[in-house]
């Protein structure tokens, strides 16, 4: 096992961010900086008071909503369980926040090979472009030099700011993010493993990146595939590298791990297969 993380080991830190409203996170995992394989995972706290605009991005996102919804307008209502799949170059929104929202946000570069910038460097993006303009309602204006305003979507901004180039979304073949409800799918008992189910959420994207949901019975172990983020929707259990609780996030390597529940759990597995594969 590369990595447990139990939620809470986590602070909760309060940080500026390129949207409007409130934002407090928790950091949970990152990948390596400059590589197109790097990924950040996060649990963010927002509030009725955020907004973000209709908009891309040039990597792929799986969201889970725990708490309250989160309101995509034409995309439809992330609803507490649902779990969802944001393309890399397709748009979204605008987004609303109902209440106070909690939601599990994995960010990760997609078949493409455009990566993902670290969050570190994607914030001190913002901080240096505040020299030039302001941030407003997840847009970016700074004056233009014959007057006016120029307006750009402010993760664009800062990614053109950090790579000095125009940023070129790539081609997608979904027309729009993909909500889907688990209790959609049925369980499917996994062979092989007594007190062990799943439930298959699809496969997405040329890069191959599979949803699932395992049931473990308490008391039994669960094989967890390589190359995979598990967050633990439900129960504890055990690991080589210690114990986990509800709202833990494991990490697995290049093979796969075993995991023994404690109690009855219920498992996400975002296996995320590497882009040479």
């Amino acid at each position: 096992m590369k990595a447990i993380v139990n939620l809470s080991d986590v602070p909760v830190l309060e940080r500026t961010h390129a949207r409007a409203g409130l934002f407090r996170s928790q950091s949970l995992l990152s990948g390596q900086e400059g590589t197109p394989e790097n990924f950040y995972l996060q649990l963010s706290q927002t509030y009725s008071d955020f907004a973000s605009p209709r908009h891309r991005h040039n990597f792929d996102q799986v969201r889970v909503q725990l708490k309250s919804d989160a309101d995509f307008a034409r995309d439809g209502v992330m609803r507490p369980g649902t779990i969802a799949y944001f393309p890399e170059g397709v748009f979204y929104g605008p987004q609303s926040i109902s209440g106070e929202s909690a939601t599990l946000v994995l960010q990760f570069g997609g078949a493409s090979g455009s990566g993902y910038i670290s969050e570190e460097r994607f914030q001190a993006g913002v901080i240096e472009l505040r020299q030039h303009g302001t941030f407003e309602g997840g847009i970016y204006h700074r004056a233009k030099e014959e007057g006016g305003r120029k307006n750009q979507d402010a993760y664009e901004a800062v990614w053109e700011h950090i790579h000095g180039q125009r940023l070129a979304y790539p081609k997608s073949d979904y027309a729009q993010p993909v909500f889907l409800d688990p209790a959609d799918f049925p369980w499917d008992d996994e062979p092989g493993q007594p007190g062990v189910r799943r439930r298959h959420l699809g496969r997405f994207s040329a890069r191959g990146m599979r949803l699932s949901l395992l049931g473990v019975a308490a008391g039994h172990s669960a094989l967890l595939a390589p190359h995979s983020l598990v967050f633990v929707l439900q129960g504890a259990g055990q690991a080589a590298q210690g114990a986990w609780q509800q709202h833990a996030t494991l990490q697995t390597g290049e093979s796969a791990e075993t995991v023994g529940a404690a109690q009855d759990c219920e498992l996400l597995e975002i296996h995320i297969p590497p882009l040479a594969h």
